[in-house]
């Protein structure tokens, strides 16, 4: 799927980032659309049709809401360092702000590595980190801090969004040639939480989508 990218630049500049993009927006989704473009179809993502800009809009409304809209990776809690990070979780679980979290899973082990959320998408935990290891290619077990790296970050991205690596549900489920549910959708990574919020943006990017002749 081809489209008109500097009509879609335009429009998702006033519709999405109130008529100012940054650069480091713009080179992260590019990358993203970089990558849906390079993807050939496969068993996962069979239909170049509307199920297909639907996925696409809403990979790139899932990165503009879990990085604050910046498009480029961040760790949790936006920290500037994982030890910042880590200082900051350890001050909300402490003063009992994570009622979710039973084991602090962003301190360090005895490797020194952490395992909090980085990336366009929060990846946390060692499990999921050997799980996106196992799904891109990438020793994000070796390297946990590879998941910053915007291309990595892009990869898993796709990895998790297309195939369900997350948390079980994956694009297909909630757009296919029957089946529209933007809302619904917000299950692929974190429940319920700002479902519809970040459904409003997919909406807006696929219309830019759309507006591009894409």
């Amino acid at each position: 799927m081809t489209f008109d990218r500097t009509i879609f630049f335009k429009t998702v500049r006033s519709s999405l980032f109130d008529g100012t993009l940054r650069q480091g927006q713009v080179e992260g989704i590019t990358a993203i659309l970089d990558r849906w473009a390079r993807t050939p179809a496969t068993a996962v993502r069979p239909m170049p049709a509307m199920a297909d800009r639907r996925w696409l809009a809403y990979m790139l409304a899932t990165a503009h809401h879990e990085t604050g809209r910046t498009m480029q990776p961040v760790r949790e809690t936006f920290a500037a360092s994982d030890d910042r990070a880590i200082a900051i979780l350890d001050a909300a679980f402490r003063r009992g702000r994570l009622p979710s979290v039973s084991v602090p899973y962003w301190r360090r082990d005895a490797d020194g590595k952490s395992w909090l959320g980085r990336g366009l998408v929060q990846l946390t935990h060692r499990a999921n980190y050997e799980k996106m290891t196992a799904a891109t290619g990438i020793d994000l077990v070796a390297r946990p801090d590879l998941a910053m790296e915007l291309a990595v970050s892009v990869d898993i991205l796709f990895a998790g969004m297309e195939s369900g690596a997350f948390t079980g549900r994956k694009l297909g489920d909630y757009f296919s040639a029957t089946k529209e549910d933007w809302t619904g959708a917000r299950r692929i990574i974190n429940g319920r939480d700002r479902a519809a919020l970040v459904a409003g943006y997919g909406k807006r990017y696929l219309a830019a989508i759309l507006q591009a002749g894409g």
